[in-house]
């Protein structure tokens, strides 16, 4: 087995380290849930369980799967699907791709006839909220042997298990580890003798050089206008601490009138006015937008998950040397070091407890474990999963993926993640309100009261389950 490179080893090292936090609501406020993460219900076909089919697959069954196709497209997921499918001949695994997963599917949840094995992301990903009780538990997954006959949780790092636990129960299998950052062509900087900015002050200035040599800062595309809101929120958490992450876990009234936040909002607000955003962005679809950074080089700057190579793999610029670093902080005194960074495994695959197959979509997350399909995985998303000991240390000769490395050496200890958005599905309202702002519709003070009613809407739903965060 290849031995671990340092992203894959650090990131779950370190998050199994902050997993006492986790567990009892920090980062994952999701694991304080009090909502069951309901039963096995559905049908299982039937099939004899054994160490070769730990789910009792019937024979000859159909399994029904729908994978958000996104930064790491779906058919990684076709791949593993194929292996199940030679290992149960007569089997049938349907792999369909969505970008509209709430849309498409919460009707399906509603009809009793969910897919059996959903990857609930993306900006229409549905409120994890909403379906806890739908869900059924994953800890057999992780307790079964793979296809290479040892049991799967040896073979993760440490820590997996966490981003999908609710209430003490596992009910959605985070895939890809993640980390968030500003990505930058290290060539065209080194051309320009530029310097990635470490604070929004440095962000403003470089944004001001840009425009000196005919380029923008940054840029936007209408689905992913919310990439700028979460750079927003993690540079004010890295600037004010836990006092920041708690009151927007909590869902605190005038939460997004921190200071912090406020001026991280002013300092975009000013981009906005100086036109350091290429406009247009709230009428362009996103990867055409990114391909103004990526392929055409008109911004120099975007913010974005790890994803985002292999999201752009066919639209970026011969010799581009694509790397990232840090989100900025506001001063040269944070709460949190600038090199803090917010990262969390991604990709939350889930088997409703409804589905005609949960046995079946068990299957394929055990397919998708197996040392095959994970190092397919790494090796063509240039990102890790969660199974160890698959990435070479050389990054698969991928700057990017090499930057993850130095990114987290740096951190250390200093990792953080939250998931209000998501558990709440807040990302579609807040589109709306981001792509107004960015266009210059909105100032930071309607940027603010936009936000803030999103989230007085939630907290003052009585029908929607609130989990306090308390770390």
């Amino acid at each position: 087995m290849t031995t671990p490179n340092n992203l894959s080893r650090r990131l779950f090292l370190q998050r199994a380290a902050v997993g006492t936090l986790m567990a009892t609501g920090g980062s994952t406020l999701l694991a304080a849930c009090a909502t069951s993460g309901g039963d096995d219900g559905g049908s299982t076909g039937g099939g004899d369980k054994t160490d070769e089919n730990p789910f009792g697959m019937a024979d000859k069954a159909t399994v029904d799967a729908v994978i958000f196709n996104g930064g790491y497209g779906y058919d990684y997921v076709s791949f593993a699907a194929n292996i199940a499918q030679a290992k149960f001949a007569g089997s049938t695994f349907k792999v369909a791709p969505s970008t509209q997963i709430a849309q498409q599917l919460q009707p399906r949840f509603v009809g009793g006839n969910p897919p059996d094995l959903i990857d609930n992301s993306g900006a229409n990903q549905i409120g994890f909220n909403t379906i806890l009780d739908q869900l059924s538990t994953l800890d057999d997954v992780f307790e079964a042997k793979n296809y290479e006959g040892t049991k799967i949780l040896d073979t993760l790092y440490p820590g997996a298990k966490l981003p999908g636990t609710y209430d003490g129960k596992f009910v959605a299998m985070n895939y890809v580890l993640t980390l968030y950052g500003l990505w930058y062509s290290d060539s065209l900087f080194k051309e320009n003798g530029w310097e990635p900015p470490k604070t929004y002050d440095a962000l403003l200035d470089l944004g001001a050089k840009a425009k000196a040599k005919g380029k923008y800062l940054f840029v936007w595309g209408k689905e992913a206008a919310t990439y700028y809101h979460t750079l927003a929120v993690d540079s004010a958490i890295k600037e004010g601490g836990d006092e920041v992450r708690l009151a927007l876990e909590n869902l605190e009234a005038n939460c997004w009138s921190k200071p912090q936040l406020q001026s991280v909002f002013k300092a975009m607000e000013t981009m906005v006015k100086n036109g350091y955003f290429v406009p247009g962005g709230a009428g362009t679809q996103f990867t055409a937008a990114q391909a103004k950074w990526s392929n055409d080089q008109q911004a120099i700057l975007y913010p974005s998950g790890s994803w985002i190579e292999n999201e752009m793999k066919k639209a970026t610029k011969s010799g581009f040397q694509m790397k990232g670093v840090p989100e900025p902080t506001l001063t040269d005194s944070p709460k949190l070091p600038y090199e803090a960074l917010r990262s969390a495994a991604g990709e939350p695959f889930i088997v409703p407890s409804k589905g005609k197959n949960v046995a079946g979509g068990k299957e394929l997350l055990r397919a998708m474990l197996s040392k095959e399909a994970a190092t397919n995985f790494a090796k063509t998303r240039l990102a890790p999963t969660i199974v160890k000991g698959l990435v070479p240390a050389d990054g698969f000769g991928s700057t990017a993926l090499q930057s993850q490395t130095a990114m987290l050496d740096a951190a250390g200890t200093n990792i953080f993640d939250y998931q209000f958005v998501g558990l709440y599905g807040m990302n579609t309202d807040n589109l709306v309100v981001w792509n107004s702002f960015l266009s210059g519709q909105l100032d930071a003070a309607g940027l603010t009261k936009g936000l803030q009613q999103i989230t007085d809407k939630v907290r003052n739903d009585s029908s929607v389950k609130k989990i306090p965060v308390t770390k």
